[in-house]
């Protein structure tokens, strides 16, 4: 499914949704209604949906996929996506509790994605740029052989295209299910990186909500300027893995966006409504 096709049948859904929002005898009340996981406010679907995934009582980002992502940020029609036949596999024969060919076929299932990442090139009011965009709702975003293999052919691309890349993360850090092999693409996504330096082109990156573990510690973080989600968590290890090791209380905004730009450890805060119109003057400004 392209991303277009995917944008359709999410408005196609809306269009229902509130018809049957004309007949409420019809539906159920939650099909309606959200409660804000942070003012916790009851606020209509639609009112959230229509001011991009924000609750307009308090301001709090929801968590919003890859192709809500894309369709944001994105110049309509203008998102080419790129290595899609990259498939994962099990090399390991993983089980925990469920084999870990199940839970892929699970998080396809539940996403309509074949990975937790997409990557492609479009462009930002009129400016191209390369991009890898994350998804958490596929095994929370967790970073396996694929994943660093597409961010990595993306970034190659870019190089060949002179192009600046893009990376919009999202993801609770490498997938245990491939061991070693998902740890090594932190070295493989950095060392892209690397070269994208060295060809002297623009990287940036976008944290969003949440970014932890082996993607802040690798090509999350490298980023010539780093832009961070009004609001989103972005850390390495979770707060109560810290708070049980050093056992001590932490602050009540630690690892969040604006904390982390307090600190220096990111480059701006940005409200989402504001996210388009930002990358799109940094694009402008570091064009040859």
């Amino acid at each position: 499914m392209t991303i277009q096709e995917w944008f359709e049948q999410r408005k196609e859904a809306q269009i229902q949704r509130r018809q049957q929002e004309s007949h409420p005898e019809n539906d159920e009340l939650s099909d309606l209604w959200t409660k804000c996981v942070h003012c916790e406010s009851q606020i209509t679907k639609k009112d959230v949906e229509d001011n991009m995934m924000v609750c307009p009582v308090c301001d709090y980002h929801f968590r919003i996929n890859a192709r809500e992502r894309i369709h944001q940020l994105f110049d309509e029609g203008s998102f080419e996506e790129m290595f899609k036949n990259i498939l994962p596999t099990d090399p390991l024969n993983f089980t925990d509790t469920v084999s870990y060919k199940d839970r892929l076929e699970r998080a396809h299932a539940k996403t309509g994605l074949d990975e937790a990442v997409i990557t492609g090139i479009g462009d930002i009011e009129g400016h191209k740029v390369a991009a890898a965009v994350m998804d958490f709702d596929f095994m929370g975003g967790s970073m396996g052989s694929v994943v660093g293999e597409k961010v990595t052919r993306i970034i190659e691309t870019a190089i060949e295209r002179r192009l600046p890349v893009l990376a919009i993360t999202s993801s609770g850090g490498a997938r245990m299910q491939e061991s070693a092999l998902s740890l090594m693409q932190m070295a493989k996504t950095s060392c892209a990186v690397a070269k994208l330096d060295e060809a002297g082109l623009l990287y940036i990156n976008l944290l969003t909500e949440p970014t932890f573990g082996g993607i802040t510690a690798s090509f999350g973080m490298l980023g010539d300027i780093i832009i961070a989600e009004q609001g989103a968590r972005i850390g390495f290890a979770g707060r109560r893995v810290i708070e049980q090791t050093i056992r001590q209380k932490l602050p009540s905004d630690f690892q969040t966006a604006e904390y982390l730009l307090k600190y220096g450890q990111v480059d701006m805060v940005s409200r989402r409504k504001d996210l388009r119109k930002t990358l799109s003057s940094i694009l402008k400004m570091h064009e040859v």
